[in-house]
């Protein structure tokens, strides 16, 4: 990942559902002057996805709030759509924003993109989890592999901040 602690989480566009419809916005718009968890994974309903990273941090979101964080966001390489369906599948309510990011302007702007098209994905995020405070990368855990969800499982990342 080319994006590193101390830096400046760059803006990219990236797509939520608002009332039924997909909606693009700039990153900055949930980072600016709040405290926030971004956790990547390479897909919605992908194994580790679904069976450790976000369930882990749906659990979790009481612990991340009263450690004074604003918004936990759960951003993928997929679109809007889907995303909001994995999230309701998954319960997050408003514990978790649910990002599409389908044509990886986050992911590559922040250099985690992962070429998995020898297991049929294509170009996916790497999984990663980091906490930002007013756009600056504060702490940063990536995985070496996406097939891993240890230091950036929820509670691993909450014994680091």
């Amino acid at each position: 990942m080319k994006l590193k602690e101390n830096e400046i989480v760059p803006n990219s566009e990236v797509f939520i559902i608002e009332n039924g419809d997909p909606v693009q916005k700039n990153i900055d718009v949930f980072l600016k002057d709040k405290k926030v968890i971004i956790f990547g994974l390479p897909g919605a309903y992908t194994s580790v996805c679904s069976a450790k990273h976000l369930p882990g941090y749906v659990r979790n979101h009481e612990k991340f709030k009263e450690k004074g964080i604003d918004h936990v966001i759960c951003i993928s390489v997929n679109d809007p759509f889907v995303m909001n369906a994995w999230g309701k599948e998954n319960n997050v309510g408003d514990k978790i924003l649910m990002i599409g990011d389908p044509f990886l302007n986050f992911t590559k702007a922040i250099g985690a993109d992962v070429d998995k098209s020898a297991r049929g994905l294509g170009i996916r995020s790497n999984r990663y989890t980091m906490l930002v405070d007013n756009l600056k990368v504060i702490k940063l855990q990536e995985e070496e592999d996406t097939g891993a969800c240890e230091i950036s499982a929820a509670e691993n990342f909450l014994e680091l901040i």
